[in-house]
């Protein structure tokens, strides 16, 4: 059996007050001067008569869908990273808005696809995330519509965005093995060229010139990695790094590895070479990928990449674009945030070699 729907009028009816009353009581509408207690009863009537809003039309008349976008290339199926996406989608559930996902496993004609359904489907604005803090292109489709773009930047210096701090996240992790008392540390990266690797490889060196140690580029390693979106590939290019730092003549007594998987191959590397961690060889990673880092023995100390609040953050932006008239993006709502360290136990002062 169907129950009727609760309309304003029977609202009003149960109240004793006019329509236009119900009305602006129930849309919020400013600017309107509502009696107190009219106003109090008239919310309980609606609760108690179970009222529901038509959403569709409010935003007709809003001219709000009350959704946001979503697109990512591959953050969806990557577990650790997934975490931006529940940030983003608790920070929305707050404001009462919907998320829209889409994951485009970086295909250009499926992320075109997407982003047209979501534009038709009117969503208020657009969240444009990817993985690894990169330079990318922002669609020309969503040129005209609020977006704010996570884990990634563009050309364009007024769009606004939400990073990581790649600088102060490397910095912090060389300083852990600074403070143990280390000097000669190397560094395993891969060739990509991408902000994050700029960031972390600055962080490095910042945290060497403070403790009076130059830049020796013989302790950084580069390896090619397999396409990105293989997971298991950090593992192979960190210990193809990690072995070539580790079997030079004056080998480094720590390692920072460039992520945690990388670091996961350099652990594979000591364990070949006789090695202990970290009473040989002292390792920090990035990111915190906490199935990585306590599955290794000593679990990994390591910096984490604040994707939940970058999610949380990345949301915020976009309201502020969508709800203030006459807001254009701009670098005043940019951000990067702060990669803290998670400290465990793969880092002890340096062995007298």
């Amino acid at each position: 059996m169907m129950t009727r729907r609760i309309r304003i009028k029977d609202v009003a009816e149960a109240a004793g007050v006019s329509v236009t009353t119900v009305s602006h009581i129930l849309n919020r509408a400013e600017g309107k001067r509502i009696n107190p207690d009219t106003r109090r009863r008239v919310l309980q009537v609606a609760e108690g008569l179970g009222y529901a809003p038509n959403g569709l039309a409010r935003g007709l008349r809003l001219k709000r869908s009350h959704t946001i976008g979503f697109v990512s290339d591959q953050i969806a199926t990557t577990p650790h990273a997934g975490r931006m996406i529940l940030g983003a989608q608790e920070a929305a559930a707050a404001e009462g808005l919907v998320l829209l996902l889409v994951n485009t496993s970086g295909d250009p004609e499926l992320e075109r696809t997407s982003i047209e359904m979501l534009l038709q489907r009117q969503v208020d604005g657009v969240l444009y995330a990817a993985m690894y803090h990169r330079v990318v292109d922002l669609p020309d489709s969503l040129r005209s519509t609020p977006t704010v773009l996570l884990d990634a930047r563009c050309e364009n210096p007024s769009v606004p965005f939400v990073v990581p701090d790649e600088v102060q996240g490397g910095y912090t992790a060389v300083r852990e093995l600074t403070d143990h008392g280390h000097r000669r540390i190397g560094v395993t990266v891969q060739t990509v060229d991408v902000p994050a690797r700029q960031g972390r490889l600055a962080g490095y060196r910042k945290a060497l010139a403070e403790v009076g140690v130059p830049y020796d580029p013989s302790l950084v390693a580069a390896e090619t990695a397999v396409p990105f979106n293989t997971v298991g590939g950090d593992v192979d290019t960190g210990y193809r790094a990690a072995r070539r730092l580790l079997t030079a003549e004056a080998r480094p007594t720590a390692l920072f590895c460039f992520n945690d998987r990388m670091a996961a191959g350099a652990y594979r590397a000591a364990a070949e070479l006789g090695l202990s961690i970290p009473g040989d060889l002292s390792v920090v990673g990035f990111d915190n990928q906490e199935l990585v880092c306590e599955s290794v023995h000593p679990q990994l100390s390591t910096v984490q990449l604040p994707h939940y609040e970058m999610g949380a953050r990345a949301l915020a932006q976009l309201l502020t674009l969508t709800q203030t008239p006459g807001r254009s993006p701009g670098p005043d709502i940019q951000e990067m945030l702060p990669c803290p360290l998670v400290a465990r136990a793969s880092v002890a002062s340096p062995p007298r070699l």
